[in-house]
């Protein structure tokens, strides 16, 4: 792909979890209650609760993990959560994937944008498919998450692009409204079929 083609070109810019790839599926969320040995709703309560700070990247696995289970978990056991929790998002729907690449066929650059702590997304990043996008940002790396302004803002700056250029997809709607506020045109994703069918007047109208 030629500099002139991103001259000319929007960017599309994918949320990865729920999007790209599949939710948890239930037998990887059975086995990492299993290996925490916590009460599945309790379990589930504090591992999205905290989530966010471990997507900015201000928790550690080790500490992240002990805020999870209550109580300061050898070293073990967090390198084998942290296995399970990687494994649990590298599901591709490859649906979705397939409109992706259908869009970058036709020119038009494709970038990751993804709430993930570092562990999630090294995990991504060994994903054959994903090399195939023209950037990829990982909340952790950059040091902010979704829905704030800045993350948004950073990675049309990192780009050489304005926000104006970017159509965000993504499957949660404040995530979709934080795109908006700082002007990018926004998709609430809802499956690949009907992302097929929102992403053709997204890319064509005018900047």
């Amino acid at each position: 792909m030629t500099g002139g083609n991103l001259a000319i070109m929007k960017w599309l810019l994918f949320d990865y979890g729920e999007v790209l790839c599949h939710a948890q599926p239930e037998a990887d969320r059975e086995r990492m209650v299993a290996a925490s040995e916590v009460e599945a709703t309790a379990f589930w309560e504090r591992y999205w609760e905290h989530r966010l700070d471990f997507d900015r990247g201000t928790l550690t696995p080790a500490a992240y993990w002990s805020l999870v289970l209550g109580g300061r978990p050898s070293r073990d056991r967090v390198e084998r959560l942290v296995e399970l929790d990687v494994q649990s998002w590298s599901h591709p729907d490859d649906d979705a994937v397939a409109v992706m690449e259908e869009v970058h066929a036709l020119g038009h650059p494709v970038a990751l944008l993804s709430n993930a702590p570092l562990c999630v997304a090294e995990g991504i990043e060994r994903l054959p498919w994903i090399q195939t996008m023209n950037a990829r940002f990982y909340s952790a790396r950059l040091g902010m998450v979704k829905p704030d302004a800045e993350i948004y803002l950073r990675v049309a700056s990192e780009l050489g692009a304005e926000p104006e250029d970017f159509v965000f997809v993504d499957d949660r709607l404040a995530n979709v409204a934080g795109a908006e506020a700082v002007g990018m045109t926004a998709i609430h994703h809802r499956g690949a079929e009907s992302l097929r069918d929102d992403l053709k007047p997204a890319l064509a109208s005018p900047r």
